[in-house]
């Protein structure tokens, strides 16, 4: 089964500050700026093995880093930026549209650095519902605890993300619930279009500039996706964190959706578990229970531990970023440039032990 990954990470200067990815997009369709100023997106193509993958988003991000550096920049592995400082949006007609209908709210998405998983359609029905009950596994990569310089939850961005951006129109940015077929699923998302067109037009948007820069393609930005491009389900979920956690977490993640095929799938009860030939699913309404405590406690949940350990993961192998930098209420500017520059040099060293292991592994 082929997978891909999408990640998201912070750009800085040698001070900690955020500054533009200028200079680390040009030569590239693998990289892409992002929708405000600092962020940086780094894309692998899709990869037959887990294997593959590692290998190689490990390259290419040994090469962004090094051209980063001779720039005087680098990239950081962090949720959110931390703290309140200014981030501008870049001009963008489709966002311009998202801020009037979503109001004030959409200030929020600007802060979210996150990561996006994309696995190769094959039963899209069971691939969807199971990436629904693993939503949870989140917490597994939490990596900042902080939103504009204040102590939030566990999981800020995606806590923000979901909470806040999204409050208005939860069915927009938050989870779904399961579904029996495809065609349900596009059903849901021809209903979210309307909703979103006649929440655009109400605000003062013209209905041909909706209709020209949407669809029920891309008009939500929930956790679960299906994505007409491979064609793949995309888990759009975890945060920004290194790169070795995020391989780590895709080839377990992976490892369910290669069995899928294989193992009697069931939704019943509230908590979950892969035995044998079977996987049961726990009901949404359990799950949605599992998600809050991944945002707000992240795996400090013995709850949520004990439920993805019943679903697969090796929890104990896992040391969030967000656990290592939380207890503090508040943070200030000085002291979150000094945690960028902190986190920056962890991606280097990450990045620089994935690269070693290829060497030695390739004799």
């Amino acid at each position: 089964m082929k997978k891909s990954i999408e990640i998201e990470y912070w750009v800085i200067d040698r001070e900690g500050n955020l500054v533009e990815p200028e200079g680390l997009t040009t030569d590239s369709e693998q990289r892409e700026e992002e929708f405000v100023e600092p962020l940086f997106e780094l894309k692998t193509t899709p990869c037959e093995t887990t294997s593959e993958l590692r290998t190689e988003f490990a390259e290419r991000l040994d090469s962004v880093l090094a051209e980063a550096a001779d720039l005087g920049k680098a990239l950081v592995p962090l949720g959110t930026p931390i703290d309140g400082g200014s981030i501008e949006r870049l001009p963008d007609e489709r966002s311009r549209i998202q801020r009037r209908v979503l109001g004030e709210n959409f200030e929020y998405a600007k802060h979210c650095a996150g990561t996006h998983v994309h696995f190769e359609q094959r039963n899209a029905t069971e691939q969807l519902n199971a990436l629904i009950a693993l939503d949870p596994a989140l917490a597994l990569l939490n990596s900042s605890p902080y939103f504009q310089g204040r102590r939030v939850a566990a999981g800020a961005r995606a806590y923000v993300y979901r909470k806040k951006c999204y409050e208005q129109f939860p069915k927009h940015g938050q989870l779904w619930d399961y579904v029996e077929s495809v065609a349900e699923w596009n059903e849901r998302l021809e209903h979210r279009f309307e909703e979103f067109a006649e929440a655009a037009i109400e605000s003062g948007v013209d209905e041909e500039s909706v209709e020209s820069r949407f669809s029920p393609d891309d008009v939500v930005w929930a956790p679960v996706r299906l994505r007409k491009e491979f064609p793949t389900v995309e888990w759009r979920s975890p945060d920004a964190a290194l790169p070795s956690q995020i391989l780590h977490l895709v080839g377990e993640m992976n490892a369910v959706m290669e069995t899928l095929p294989h193992r009697n799938v069931r939704i019943e009860g509230e908590h979950g578990r892969m035995s044998g030939d079977r996987i049961t699913l726990p009901a949404f309404e359990s799950v949605c229970e599992y998600v809050d405590e991944a945002l707000q406690d992240g795996l400090e949940s013995e709850g949520l531990r004990s439920y993805l350990d019943r679903m697969g993961f090796d929890v104990e192998s896992y040391r969030p970023i967000s656990a290592r930098i939380d207890g503090r209420t508040t943070v200030s500017r000085d002291e979150a440039c000094d945690l960028r520059l902190e986190y920056a040099r962890e991606l280097q060293r990450d990045v620089d032990r994935l690269m070693k292991e290829k060497v030695d592994a390739n004799g």
